[in-house]
């Protein structure tokens, strides 16, 4: 993948961390590659020929330099989204739309003091490490926590670490919460804990009771894109109360609506696409473009409007609910299924894990509802459990809703971040 993006995107310089050494397949660490345009590779936390050693420059680097002028809009950052959907696209932000514009981020929905202790879980690879990581706490002016956790995901030491640490403000993505809540929460003590939020993808409504229940925390959802700030959340900051399973209120400087397929802005109660009003002004926490690729640029911004390719419902008193991604929702015979009610009606199941639902095609109904789902280890697939877990949907949401076929899997595809690759189940047999 590196490999990939290297060379497509002409990358001039490539930095990594020494994990250890690489995979012996990445021609990135031997000499430059036939066709490659990197000038430049930097390695930190070890030594490899034909790199810069970056903490030897850091050692032997001037103290002071002279800042580079820039203009607000032009280029600052480009991150890949996470490819959920198909192969990672690359957005391009100003020099102001994260760095600035996440001052909604840190102050509304991470709710940041000057004397904060900010948590969050997820690797520096993609977006959200910029919201929680870095732009976020570097504007309200707070203390970032790091840990040094690499390989899979340990809820147990991520338990240890939130109880031994004076953190004050924690976020973790929706994946590493499913896991935390399984483990025993009688015995944890979070005395410095105040504000809990998390973000990715939703959230199920039975994870945030869970924890609730064990540790006396809410958990403020946030939505938002790699191309954007928070765009729609729960803020604790602007005294909302949270619905769980909802995805809040839109942010303010944001005029967020729900779009027909004709652009036209419809009402509470009907489901239809996130959308942002990108005219006469445009918000600030907006990406610029999609790098070097005009066919995306003209698909996502038509008229006066940001089209976000995900599908929400809007209720009376203006809190989103989330369907699910365009491309995930399921159309079967004449209804339309979010794959994320399904995905928490199975999660509510004490034998699952995890799940994910796709639609499968259907020679009779278009498509049906089809299930991914992980035991956890003291459960074991059987036909009585597949049995168990269709009547359980069918009682949790709606009986044209429930998976008619399930599979029983080891593990989930998903990206780096932590998302489900629902498009790579779809391509299974």
């Amino acid at each position: 993948m590196v490999r990939r993006r290297e060379r497509r995107e002409g990358t001039k310089v490539f930095v990594s961390a020494d994990h250890r050494g690489f995979s012996p397949r990445s021609e990135l660490l031997h000499a430059k590659a036939e066709g490659s345009q990197v000038y430049h590779r930097v390695l930190a936390g070890g030594e490899r020929p034909g790199w810069i050693n970056f903490d030897a420059g850091v050692r032997d680097a001037d103290a002071s330099f002279d800042p580079e002028p820039t203009r607000s809009d032009e280029p600052g950052i480009i991150y890949f989204t996470s490819g959920t959907t198909g192969p990672p696209k690359m957005v391009l932000h100003t020099q102001a739309s994260y760095g600035l514009g996440h001052r909604l981020t840190g102050e509304l929905w991470l709710d940041l003091k000057p004397n904060d202790v900010h948590w969050c879980l997820t690797d520096t690879g993609w977006a959200k490490a910029a919201w929680s990581c870095f732009f976020g706490p570097w504007q309200m002016g707070a203390c970032v926590f790091a840990v040094d956790s690499r390989g899979r995901f340990d809820p147990v030491a991520a338990l240890r670490t939130l109880g031994q640490y004076p953190i004050t403000t924690w976020c973790a993505p929706p994946t590493a919460l499913r896991l935390i809540v399984r483990e025993d929460l009688s015995a944890c003590r979070f005395s410095h804990l105040r504000h809990c939020v998390s973000a990715g993808e939703p959230l199920n409504p039975e994870v945030i009771a869970a924890w609730k229940e064990a540790t006396g925390h809410t958990i403020y959802e946030g939505y938002g894109q790699t191309e954007t700030v928070v765009l729609i959340g729960n803020f604790r900051s602007l005294g909302e109360k949270v619905r769980p399973g909802s995805m809040g209120k839109p942010t303010p400087e944001f005029t967020v609506a729900l779009l027909d397929e004709n652009l036209q802005e419809l009402s509470a109660g009907r489901e239809g696409e996130v959308a942002v009003r990108v005219r006469p002004e445009r918000p600030l926490g907006l990406f610029r473009e999609y790098w070097r690729n005009p066919n995306e640029n003209a698909a996502r911004f038509r008229e006066d409007w940001y089209l976000t390719g995900d599908r929400a419902a809007r209720d009376a008193e203006g809190y989103y609910w989330f369907v699910g991604r365009a491309d995930d929702v399921i159309k079967s015979s004449s209804y339309r299924i979010g794959p994320f009610e399904v995905e928490s009606a199975l999660i509510e199941h004490p034998a699952v894990l995890e799940a994910a639902v796709v639609g499968k095609p259907d020679p009779v109904r278009g498509q049906i509802v089809k299930a991914f789902v992980v035991l956890r280890k003291d459960r074991a697939p059987s036909e009585e459990l597949r049995a168990q877990l269709q009547a359980h949907c069918k009682k949790v949401t709606a009986p044209y809703k429930y998976p008619r076929e399930i599979e029983f899997v080891a593990e989930l595809p998903k990206t780096i971040s932590g998302k489900i690759r629902r498009v790579e189940l779809r391509q299974r047999p």
